[in-house]
């Protein structure tokens, strides 16, 4: 991946400030494990609200983490003022959603004025300390102005 530059001084802070507002986010137990211009990693312990009849964490979650990893990434490089929704998103599910905790990392593709293109996979994380590769995603965001929206 390429290295990119914040066009916000304050990208970190903004991210995460972001990330707090998020209730639904809350509800999972997600937290925000990292930040950097362009890269963003989520994660989420695996606990029985979160996982499907067989015990793995439900593909919904995994999506959830994948979409929001990818939006924080984008955002990260945004001018002050300017967020991103999500247009569109493809979800390969490569793997069942096991281990202690799940992890999904965002990284900026390509960043347009207007679109910009992430992808972010999606691991388990086991108890050996080993990882499993559960899913991988492509996505893209779209800017808007907040003051505009």
């Amino acid at each position: 991946m390429s290295t990119f530059t914040p066009r916000d001084p304050a990208y970190a802070e903004k991210v995460r400030d972001s990330f707090a507002q998020q209730g639904f986010m809350a509800t999972l137990k997600a937290e925000l494990l990292s930040v950097e211009p362009g890269r963003v990693e989520v994660g989420v312990e695996n606990w029985p609200g979160l996982q499907q009849q067989h015990g793995f964490v439900h593909a919904g979650v995994t999506t959830t983490l994948l979409d929001n990893a990818c939006g924080y990434a984008a955002i990260s490089l945004k001018p002050p003022g300017i967020e991103v929704l999500t247009i569109e998103l493809k979800v390969n599910l490569l793997n069942p959603g096991r281990g202690e905790r799940m992890v999904a990392v965002g990284q900026v593709v390509k960043d347009g004025r207007q679109v910009t293109v992430v992808q972010a996979d999606a691991y388990g994380l086991q108890t050996d300390g080993s990882r499993v590769h559960v899913a991988t995603m492509l996505a893209s965001m779209m800017a808007f102005d907040l003051s505009r929206a």
